[in-house]
């Protein structure tokens, strides 16, 4: 077992030392793009401004033929693309797979001053963490990077969710987790073929009124579970916890109210499959002016922030300002970076 003090020593010889605070930039949207496409990656430099975070997307949705290509393609948008303040992620290919070791020798030595997050799919416990940590140090060591490459985890299996809390502890790399829906569903045999969002026929019935037929249906969050598990999981760890895709992209409705359930329950950003969902995205884990301004009215009517008052016929004390506090957190990080929400806030 490691002592707490080897914990945060480098894995190989003249590899980066590990970060011991988590950077917390804005991370409400992360947007993914197909680096074999050269008609959608010569648009990044309009888009690269517009998101929070872009990744280049190696795994899913990239066909078994294109894969070297797609590899090939995201090295030179790491050359090429001016990312600015906008985080530059990755996601390899599973590590089942025949590319993940080609995925992380070559982006690492060839762009590893670039990227800011490698995306793990499919993660299924402590030890697919612990392989690419060790990895990730040979290769940062190779490539002489000063900067330590952190890592993303998708949560896609019936084991990784099990294993959560092991995940979260594996690796002073660790930045988040994602949810999959789409393998985990598939995964759990859950009979849904929807990425994402709810599901007509997971359902609660009212009951029924004085012998009416007619009863109120309400829809029920097929994920409402493993996403407040993830988040009290990276919570507990000092990760950063997302929803992942949701695959309607014309139903930006039913989009918009499965990215807030998950802000509410804590989750920072959601992932973009089209630019459509980049807005949503962004509106969504912004906090609503009003909600920011009335947090800052109850963070100054407390004062030193103890004890208990009324305002507005509610009472306040110490924890409301703690929530209030988390708001008022959140509006500033993202005010700084965009001009727009400053105004909005008042900042």
């Amino acid at each position: 077992m490691k002592s707490a003090r080897d914990f945060f020593k480098p894995l190989a010889a003249g590899a980066p030392e590990p970060l011991r605070e988590l950077p917390v930039r804005p991370s409400r949207v992360i947007h993914f793009f197909p680096p074999h496409n050269d008609k959608l990656v010569a648009k990044l430099p309009e888009l690269v401004p517009t998101v929070d975070i872009m990744l280049g997307n190696l795994e899913d949705a990239i066909p078994m033929t294109e894969k070297q290509t797609a590899r090939a393609g995201l090295v030179k948008v790491g050359k090429t693309v001016d990312f600015g303040s906008t985080q530059f992620w990755t996601r390899i290919n599973s590590l089942d797979s025949p590319w993940a070791l080609d995925d992380l020798i070559t982006l690492v030595g060839e762009i590893g001053d670039k990227l800011d997050v490698i995306m793990v799919p499919k993660v299924e416990g402590a030890e697919d963490i612990h392989y690419v940590d060790r990895l990730l140090a040979q290769i940062e060591a190779k490539a002489g990077l000063r900067r330590p490459l952190q890592l993303h985890a998708i949560l896609e299996t019936a084991r990784g969710v099990t294993n959560i809390e092991a995940i979260c502890a594996a690796s002073p790399r660790m930045q988040g987790l994602s949810l999959g829906p789409a393998d985990l569903a598939a995964n759990r045999r859950m009979k849904t073929t929807r990425v994402g969002g709810g599901h007509p026929d997971y359902l609660v019935r009212a009951d029924a009124q004085d012998g009416s037929i007619e009863r109120a249906v309400y829809q029920q969050d097929l994920w409402h579970y493993t996403l407040a598990r993830m988040v009290d999981a990276c919570v507990t760890y000092g990760l950063l916890p997302f929803y992942g895709p949701f695959g309607d992209i014309k139903d930006t409705v039913a989009c918009e109210d499965q990215f807030r359930n998950a802000y509410l329950l804590g989750c920072v950003g959601a992932w973009s499959l089209h630019p459509s969902q980049i807005e949503i995205a962004k509106r969504v884990f912004s906090p609503r002016p009003e909600d920011v301004r009335q947090a800052q009215r109850v963070i100054d009517a407390m004062g030193d922030g103890t004890g208990a008052i009324m305002l507005d016929g509610k009472m306040e004390d110490d924890a409301s300002v703690k929530q209030c506090m988390v708001v008022v957190s959140l509006a500033r990080q993202l005010a700084a970076r965009d001009p727009e929400l400053a105004k909005a806030y008042g900042f």
